[in-house]
């Protein structure tokens, strides 16, 4: 196969992912809401958006901090310590109810066998296909549970102030560069691996952010990854792209939201996704588009402004199509 139409069929695959999760997150939604999973008391109140943006810079200097001083053994143990905390929201509302006592504690067996089995699995086998998989668990988990949390005033807010740090962490301080630099070696799911090739081997491989191989490599901050050198091969001349698992995360916090809370009806009986969640979902596919051709090209971009943007601008187009104020579709209707 020629090494373009291996970069298209990675694109495709990218594509695939992100729906995956949104989707995810909008059935995961609302099982989360009724197992009282959402993480607020008031979902509407938008500073919830600007404490977990703060949260979002404390992580990052936190991060930054472990790497520098070469504790890569304590962010690798958080992450994956997370991602089975996670994994075991989302198989807790998918497994059937069964209790086992232990210790005086009900536990599921099929909740919690699968959670522990996938920690298990990245930690001992961090191979692509095991930390896409476990990408997609853990992003639908966290945008389903962010979705229900976050009203669509803050979670607009939230998307927009992020989509403008995300601009300023790559085009201007770069501060997301050293980052990257230690998140990839420790192979965590903190980014989607796409192979150009069956016979990739994450496992084998040693991603470098220097631009010095023939790799595609990124940039995370616990979220959101992005280009990490303004000089990349384009998709000739690599084997693998690499995705920030943030990247496909928060635009679908959005999409759960508009499913949640948009007045639309649903599109589907027995699925939450209305038209303004289904719009976002495409506004975001959009976005993706545009990021993997930049990609393709070998520029260096930030993903959240394309990927939230076109969330948040296929949100409204959705809300305006069926019949809904601005004033309402923002959210904005208890301020005015």
């Amino acid at each position: 196969m020629h090494q373009r139409t291996r970069a298209i069929a990675a694109g495709g695959a990218t594509v695939v992912i992100f729906l995956l999760v949104q989707a995810g997150a909008v059935a995961l939604a609302g099982p989360f809401e009724s197992a009282g999973y959402r993480a607020v008391e008031n979902p509407s109140n938008p500073t919830n958006s600007i404490a977990y943006i703060g949260a979002i810079l404390v992580a990052t200097a936190a991060m930054l901090a472990v790497i520098k001083f070469d504790l890569d053994w304590l962010l690798r143990g958080f992450v994956i310590l997370s991602s089975g905390l996670i994994s075991l929201y989302v198989f807790s509302v998918l497994a059937p109810p069964l209790s086992i006592v232990v210790g005086g504690v009900a536990i599921n067996p099929l909740a919690i066998g699968p959670a522990i089995v996938l920690a298990l699995a990245l930690l001992l086998y961090p191979e692509w296909y095991v930390i896409d998989a476990a990408g997609v668990v853990m992003g639908a988990g966290a945008a389903g549970i962010f979705g229900i949390s976050f009203g669509l005033l803050p979670a607009i807010v939230l998307l927009a102030v992020l989509a403008v740090y995300d601009a300023i962490s790559v085009y201007g301080t770069e501060h997301m560069l050293a980052l990257a630099d230690g998140v990839l070696d420790l192979k965590l799911p903190v980014v989607l691996v796409i192979p150009l090739t069956l016979s990739y081997s994450f496992l084998d491989d040693a991603p470098a952010t220097d631009g010095g191989d023939e790799r595609e490599s990124v940039e995370a901050d616990g979220g959101d990854t992005d280009e990490t050198s303004a000089d990349r091969p384009d998709a000739d001349d690599r084997d693998v792209f690499f995705v920030g698992l943030g990247d496909a995360v928060m635009p679908a916090v959005l999409v759960a939201s508009a499913a949640v809370f948009s007045p639309a009806k649903p599109l589907f009986a027995g699925f939450a996704l209305s038209l303004p969640a289904l719009t976002a979902m495409v506004g975001t596919v959009c976005g993706l588009v545009v990021l993997l051709w930049l990609v393709m090209k070998g520029r260096a971009h930030a993903g959240l402004p394309l990927l939230n943007g076109g969330a948040i601008g296929g949100y409204l187009v959705g809300a305006l199509l069926s019949g809904i104020p601005i004033v309402r579709a923002l959210g904005l209707g208890p301020y005015l």
